[in-house]
């Protein structure tokens, strides 16, 4: 399978996962707040920040819309008023991507139509995202597909045939590098619509490195996914949910991300390999498995048997299995209470 890169990150099966803070509209329509969301994500462990680039009237219209669901954290929103809301001024990604560069992290976006790529190319991105609502729009994934550059895509909203639709599209369109995440589009998702299992899959069908979109609450899922063999995680960020924000009620703070990166980098060290004999680490430990001992004292010529022998700690004597070919067999000397039993006996 091939190594993905971005920018100085190198993503392959043998590298750690590649955690991303998406800030989405958590900045609150503050500058200053999204300039402070990209230090804490930098000093939490992020390896990269990402955006959102569109405009209310390059989603939709008003008067289009109205979300009539009582399950949505938007209910009784108008869509357009909510795009309104969450958008990222074009004007700040500038700023925004060179505090970026300042912390250590890349920067990228993803972008909701073409006016949106040909502005982000202006800014040189190592990469762009494909939004799940925005995987079956063709003429997007084209343009995003033509700049060259490393495509992550989530496959929220989609069935098989719709995720083969699009791959085939982006690659014949020039996408060599692609990353495919795992994404339920519910906001929040909860673990039993989550269908990790899917990530070894996608990996497998589409020949590609496999990741996680997670918009669960917490970090557990995300740490699952690793052990499946998820190599990016996508997880919404904020500085304090109780700050409020369209996004907020779903994404992590600062100290839970830093969580997500120490766990995240413990599950992928423990994956190791696949090992089925004793370690050169747990030499001295076999010491402590149980082996064959003498509970009594015992006469030469007497015969072992369970009111003489017992299967204890430590591992000096033989081990427990040959404890039924020593029954009933003559000692050859004599043995004290608390020696271990050793072929030398017989």
């Amino acid at each position: 399978m091939k190594t993905f890169r971005i920018g100085e990150f190198e993503i392959s099966k043998d590298s750690r996962p590649f955690l991303i803070a998406e800030m989405s509209g958590n900045h609150n329509q503050s500058l200053d707040r999204a300039l402070a969301i990209v230090d804490a994500a930098a000093a939490a462990g992020a390896d990269a920040i990402k955006l959102q680039t569109y405009t209310a009237e390059t989603m939709t219209i008003r008067g289009a819309y109205t979300i009539n669901d009582e399950q949505s954290l938007w209910n009784g929103k108008e869509l357009f008023d909510l795009y309104r809301e969450a958008y990222t001024p074009w004007e700040w990604h500038q700023p925004i991507f060179e505090r970026a560069k300042e912390k250590g992290m890349l920067a990228f976006s993803s972008p909701f139509d073409e006016t949106a790529v040909d502005f982000l190319e202006t800014l040189d991105v190592p990469c762009y995202k494909i939004a799940s609502f925005e995987n079956t729009d063709w003429p997007l994934l084209r343009k995003v597909a033509a700049t060259g550059k490393p495509v992550i895509m989530s496959t929220g909203v989609s069935n098989l045939n719709d995720i083969d639709e699009s791959v085939r599209v982006l690659r014949q369109a020039g996408c060599n590098d692609l990353i495919l995440l795992k994404c339920t589009s519910t906001y929040p998702a909860t673990p039993e619509n989550t269908n990790l299992t899917t990530i070894p899959y996608l990996e497998q069908v589409f020949d590609c490195i496999a990741g996680l979109s997670d918009h669960t609450m917490g970090i557990g899922a995300s740490i699952a996914a690793v052990a499946l063999g998820a190599r990016v995680i996508e997880k919404h960020f904020t500085l304090r949910r109780s700050d409020g924000g369209v996004d907020s009620a779903f994404s992590l703070e600062p100290e839970e991300f830093a969580s997500l990166v120490t766990e995240s980098g413990r599950a992928f060290q423990a994956l190791g390999k696949v090992q089925l004999s004793v370690q050169q680490i747990e030499t001295k430990s076999k010491k402590f498995k149980r082996s064959i001992y003498a509970k009594e004292d015992i006469r030469p010529g007497e015969k072992f048997s369970p009111a003489n022998l017992a299967v204890i700690r430590p591992g000096d004597g033989l081990e427990p299995k040959y404890l039924d070919l020593l029954v009933g067999r003559e000692s050859k000397f004599a043995i004290q209470k608390g020696t271990p039993i050793t072929w030398e006996v017989l």
